[in-house]
């Protein structure tokens, strides 16, 4: 299986010491840091959607959910949680390596591709928790992989093309962009010979088999996606213009390897050795969009083409470029890894200014990184709840529901409660809002991180009955409203269609 992966089999396990052990290298890292902090805000919201199992999500499709709630059969574990991202991030180095190889280029340029992507900060950071963004990069170079293969005559690999493309449509809608980018390079080269292939449209309808039921599932319950993303084009995502959004992804990148993606992008087109990666260098333009990290995963098969392109280069010079590409990734591993402690995360931010900018107008003001504040806090959450609503008569706790104003704090509150007898958690956010009232009433909520005048007007009397908030955790979970609500004017079910909020 490892020679498919590595291309034309030229070289065996035993033959490639670089590339495995730069391979053992990010397994280490990655095993050593991955229960530092607590679970990341999605992470939870994906633990307990993968409870409920469906075919798909308000916000998602189900592959993560469902792997995020299989690490958590036998109990609560950060460590395991993050295992499939582990996993991801290691299998990464071979697989890059796998298309220098197909591209034709040798031991040298597969290691170099693998290390680059291993000294990616963006691509570090991604592999930090388990969330839909965590498997596209190994889903977007598998799909390039198998397409590689392809062009350079192995049509059998078509179908792997496909698998990839499928189970990537069910980690992450994003994947669509990708493979419209790569369609569009297809065709705007001699790669389009593929279309004649009855094997390619064999393999369309193995691709659209495995990817198609989670958007089915949208279709049936009327596209809420469309609405989730709704928000973010049209402004409360930071995306800015093109020249802003090509600077952020070479500094993320790690600016020391820029010339091994732009040689990705530039080199096909030069002479006649990398041809067949030209519909790749197509691609990348047609696919850029969004966030910086929405573009994280074709960089890994960018890295590929470059190192074929570069892997003439001297050996001395080769050794100085990569010193200093290691350097860089060095100083910025504390920004994107867990490997401080907050407080001292904090000081090294303030005193580098290594902090990446906000790309939504809910992170700005964050103490951290966006990430890393919205891994902390949440057992002190659902304590400071849990007292709120032990503090209540018995009798009245038996009808008491529990609102929280996002799907953060609701996982929060559905994961961590159970070992304090906390009743499901209501959200009117994403999936939370379908799963709907759990027949409670509304004659008394505990409402967190609301509105007080809101509730003054919606419930017969209200209190603040607490806070909830800790250091280092985003502003908008910091010294929040604990409310008690009494007697909520008209029935929580009549009520709950103005709770929704797809964002």
């Amino acid at each position: 299986m490892m020679q498919a992966l590595l291309g034309d089999g030229r070289a065996s396990f035993r033959r490639e010491p670089v590339l495995w052990g730069i391979a053992l290298v990010v397994a280490l890292v990655h095993l050593a840091l991955a229960g530092r902090y607590d679970a990341f805000r999605n992470e939870l919201y994906f633990i307990i959607c993968g409870r409920h199992p469906a075919w798909g999500y308000v916000d998602q499709p189900p592959l993560v959910p469902l792997l995020a709630a299989a690490t958590q059969l036998f109990g609560e574990n950060v460590w395991l949680l993050r295992l499939p991202a582990v996993l991801a991030a290691v299998a990464l180095v071979p697989l890059s390596a796998g298309i220098a190889r197909a591209l034709g280029g040798g031991t040298v340029a597969g290691w170099i591709a693998g290390l680059a992507g291993a000294l990616s900060p963006m691509l570090m950071a991604i592999s930090t928790t388990l969330t839909t963004a965590t498997l596209e990069p190994l889903g977007w170079t598998a799909l390039t992989y198998f397409l590689v293969r392809a062009v350079r005559g192995e049509s059998r690999c078509l179908y792997g093309a496909a698998v990839a493309a499928g189970l990537a449509m069910q980690a992450k809608y994003g994947v669509a962009i990708w493979i419209l980018a790569l369609l569009v390079g297809l065709i705007a080269t001699p790669a389009r010979g593929l279309f004649r292939q009855p094997t390619f449209w064999r393999a369309a309808l193995v691709a659209i088999a495995i990817g198609c039921p989670s958007v089915i599932w949208q279709a049936l319950n009327g596209w809420p996606l469309l609405e989730v993303i709704t928000p973010a084009v049209g402004g409360t995502n930071f995306t800015g213009t093109p020249v802003h959004f090509l600077i952020g992804q070479v500094l993320e990148q790690n600016l020391v390897l820029a010339p091994l993606w732009i040689a990705g992008i530039v080199a096909p087109f030069l002479g006649p050795r990398l041809k067949d990666a030209r519909f790749i260098a197509i691609a990348y333009p047609v696919g850029a969009h969004g966030k910086n990290y929405y573009l994280a995963g074709v960089y890994p098969s960018l890295f590929a083409v470059g190192a074929v392109a570069l892997e003439g280069v001297p050996r001395w010079g080769r050794t100085v470029w990569l010193v200093l590409a290691s350097a860089q990734a060095a100083v910025l591993a504390p920004v994107v890894l867990p490997i401080l402690d907050p407080p001292v995360l904090a000081r090294y931010l303030a005193r580098t200014h290594l902090a990446p900018p906000p790309e939504e107008a809910a992170a700005v003001g964050a103490p951290l990184t966006q990430v890393f504040s919205d891994e902390l806090g949440w057992r002190g959450m659902e304590a400071q709840v849990a007292a709120v609503y032990r503090g209540l008569p018995a009798e009245e706790r038996a009808h008491t529901a529990l609102i929280a104003a996002d799907y953060g704090e609701a996982a929060a509150l559905d994961f961590y409660g159970a070992a304090d007898g906390l009743p499901p958690a209501l959200s009117g956010q994403n999936q939370y809002f379908l799963w709907g009232i759990h027949g409670f009433d509304g004659d008394t909520i505990i409402m967190v991180n609301g509105d007080p005048a809101r509730f003054a007007r919606l419930c017969r009397s209200t209190e603040v009955a607490g806070t909830i908030g800790a250091p280092y955790v985003m502003p908008y979970e910091n010294d929040r409203p604990i409310i008690l609500c009494r007697g909520l004017r008209r029935p929580l079910g009549e009520v709950w269609p103005a709770f929704r909020r797809y964002r």
